[in-house]
């Protein structure tokens, strides 16, 4: 039987250095490094406690005895969903005026078009949903693959599972670990500056992948 694979932290698809000045070096590093990996550990470690669990019939009894289980998924789900989000973040994002930033082009401008109406109306609703999510979360783009409806979506904390069967293809981060070493508190100059990084080739990619 194969071995069981763990999770891994993906490497940037660029420098730490290229994202700024929207994005700084220091916060790049501090983002990906130490709160995208404490979810890849966390993940991996939940895991490793579940395999053991289940090679005696004792300790599984002693979890479902005391809730563990409930528990342990939940845990579960908050961390390899911030892996999943966070993966999709580093690759929505390219340096300024090379492969991020300006118009949308391709399959992600007939998208936006379609259910939007107009990029600029997009980029107002996306904007709004990011700055009003609550607390700690995401503003998302997702798409259906049956209907191919897109649904800009606030995601809580790390809960992917919003919209059933939609397939997210845009993600931005506004956990204030996101932007607080660059804008502090100020989340909406934050959102306004991905503008400048998002990288649109790649949410093209992503749109092909919806099945």
């Amino acid at each position: 039987m194969e071995k069981i694979k763990t999770f891994t932290l993906p490497k940037l698809p660029y420098d730490y250095n290229a994202l700024a000045p929207y994005i700084s070096e220091e916060q790049l590093k501090l983002h990906h490094d130490k709160h995208h990996q404490a979810y890849v550990n966390a993940a991996n470690a939940l895991l490793a406690r579940l395999d053991e669990a289940t090679k005696e019939s004792s300790q599984v009894d002693y979890w479902v005895s005391y809730g563990y289980v409930k528990a342990f998924a939940k845990e579960l789900a908050f961390n390899v969903g911030g892996h999943m989000l966070h993966s999709i973040f580093w690759d929505n994002m390219a340096p300024a005026g090379k492969g991020g930033g300006g118009a949308p082009t391709g399959a992600i401008a007939e998208l936006i078009n379609s259910n939007f109406g107009s990029f600029e109306t997009f980029k107002k609703l996306f904007s709004n949903t990011a700055v009003s999510t609550e607390g700690s979360g995401w503003a998302a783009l997702a798409v259906h693959p049956c209907i191919g409806r897109a649904m800009i979506m606030q995601i809580e904390k790390h809960n992917i599972n919003v919209f059933p069967n939609f397939t997210v293809v845009m993600a931005l981060d506004v956990w204030e670990h996101a932007y607080y070493v660059d804008y502090k508190n100020d989340r909406a100059k934050f959102v306004e500056a991905f503008w400048n990084v998002v990288n649109w080739d790649r949410i093209n990619k992503n749109i092909a992948l919806v099945k």
